[in-house]
């Protein structure tokens, strides 16, 4: 059995300091070319669903983003109002809302498609790296959910 790390209270130790700089690193790095589409990376990761598969309602977007309602849905009504989706609710479940893609929305998918491109070559992994990251990122991602890990 490999060893764990030594608990520390010192800040450079914690796995989740470093988790939290690298991703307001990479967000950072993201803003201006977001900005450039009228985006904030919240919205980016929402019209990246919408342009992988359109009309999804609401619960599969929270879903898929690990977000609530409450946080979803003041996004999605700035998406609305910027004209890039469209709301209704479902005919066959009027509970729950379904979001659409509009032209404007689907054609912002080709100015978007350089920016993973740009932060792809930013990061400089090569493509065993990236891939290993990957992994072990939506590793961590599924222990901490399960509570079988902490920072």
């Amino acid at each position: 059995m490999t060893a764990l790390p030594a608990p520390s209270v010192a800040l450079d130790d914690q796995l989740c300091f470093a988790l939290y700089a690298a991703s307001r690193a990479v967000t950072a790095r993201y803003r201006p070319m977001l900005d450039a589409l009228g985006l904030t990376y919240p919205q980016y990761l929402v019209m990246m669903l919408l342009w992988e598969s359109d009309h999804q309602t609401v619960g599969q977007l929270g879903s898929r983003l690990a977000l609530d309602s409450g946080t979803l849905s003041p996004l999605l009504k700035r998406l609305t109002a910027a004209g890039l989706v469209t709301r209704h609710r479902r005919v066959e479940d009027e509970r729950s809302v379904a979001i659409a893609l509009t032209d404007e929305g689907r054609a912002l998918k080709d100015k978007a498609f350089g920016i993973s491109q740009e932060m792809i070559g930013a990061i400089g992994f090569d493509s065993g790296e990236f891939d290993e990251l990957m992994q072990r990122l939506r590793l961590l991602t599924e222990r901490v959910n399960r509570g079988e890990a902490v920072c």
